[in-house]
């Protein structure tokens, strides 16, 4: 049988590269287009996270992997590379994520996450590829009282409240219409909760560039004393402890969930099917840093802050669909979570780039 690929846009960013681990163990080929936007980079190959992955499985798998650099909307190298391998699918990770930048710089968000996405799906339609795994987000559903969670696939969805959560949701819109339009199209729509985590070996995690906008690699970096103290933004929620209650994830299961949904997207029936991904519990943000500390053995100072705009008590989902369609669900707890990320960030205590090159 002929060789096939998994394209897999962001694959060099953080679920990007745990999901990357997991297709070539599953003895998929894999091509990467990535313009490392929020990737560690030391400018000599390829980048730090993606040599990881390399050392992470054996030889035979390594051969399979491949890396272009640029942006995933960049039509003449998305051209390239459908001409070059034949390609059976796409993950498409590549979108800008955080959230307050998101507010402060719209168009940004808005160019990269949509109009780029636009491009790669003219250029798989042009290649006959239309099988497509997206990385969307929780934060397309809209807010709901707490006796209507948890949330599932059916929830109601908009009133986003930041570029990022609406370049999900208008993503999500085109997807389907575009699955109604042609019924060759298979697209499965992965809402991520709260992904953390690193993989077990401390070899790869989350490397954000300058300060991060997650809870966790935040907390992490306190611990190594690379920030001064956790900002926590609410402390009079409706929770049981006041701060904001929210739906974590692996990394790691997150990653096995693409891959569950590319097992299944041939027979799926429907042409558009989303997915909540999350454990379907909720901890709330002194929980984390409580588990975190008990990883760790190091004390997160913490210093209570206001309230965020726009920021909920509760947010977690029902992941059952995913379970029975997908056979996927969570394996991992909220202590192998810290246990993972305190490894990674210990093993690293600058991320990817060695202090010296970093400098």
């Amino acid at each position: 049988m002929a060789e096939s690929f998994i394209l897999v846009t962001g694959g060099a960013g953080f679920i990007g590269s745990h999901t990357v681990v997991e297709l070539l163990e599953e003895g998929e080929s894999v091509v990467i287009i990535d313009n490392l936007s929020n990737a560690a980079s030391d400018d000599k190959g390829l980048p730090p996270a993606l040599k990881r992955v390399q050392d992470l499985v054996n030889e035979k798998h390594r051969k399979r992997l491949h890396f272009r650099k640029g942006n995933y909307g960049d039509r003449k190298i998305l051209d390239s590379i459908f001409t070059e391998f034949p390609i059976k699918a796409v993950v498409h990770f590549g979108a800008f994520k955080a959230v307050g930048e998101s507010k402060q710089v719209p168009m940004k968000y808005y160019k990269n996450n949509v109009k780029e996405a636009l491009s790669l799906l003219k250029a798989m339609n042009a290649h006959g590829v239309k099988n497509l795994i997206f990385s969307s987000s929780c934060t397309v559903y809209a807010e709901v009282p707490p006796e209507k969670l948890p949330l599932t696939e059916d929830s109601p969805l908009g009133e986003c409240n930041c570029a990022y959560a609406s370049s999900k949701y208008f993503i999500e819109n085109i997807l389907r219409d575009v699955s109604v339009s042609d019924g060759q199209w298979k697209v499965m729509s992965l809402r991520y909760f709260n992904p953390v985590g690193a993989h077990h070996s401390g070899m790869i995690g989350e490397d954000p560039k300058g300060i991060p906008t997650n809870l966790m690699p935040y907390i992490a970096q306190v611990a190594v004393g690379r920030r001064d103290e956790l900002n926590v933004f609410g402390s009079d929620y409706p929770t049981p402890d006041g701060t904001p209650v929210r739906d974590y994830v692996h990394v790691v299961d997150i990653a096995k969930g693409h891959v569950a949904a590319l097992k299944a997207l041939p027979a799926m029936q429907q042409s558009f099917r989303a997915y909540n991904l999350g454990s379907g519990v909720g901890t709330s943000v002194l929980e984390m840093v409580q588990a975190f500390e008990r990883a760790s053995g190091v004390v997160i100072k913490t210093v209570m802050q206001d309230r965020r705009p726009g920021d909920q008590a509760f947010t977690y989902c029902q992941p059952r669909r995913a379970f029975e369609e997908l056979g996927w669900k969570t394996e991992k707890t909220v202590d192998d979570m810290c246990a993972d990320i305190w490894r990674f960030q210990k093993q690293n205590p600058n991320g990817y780039i060695p202090l010296k090159e970093a400098k």
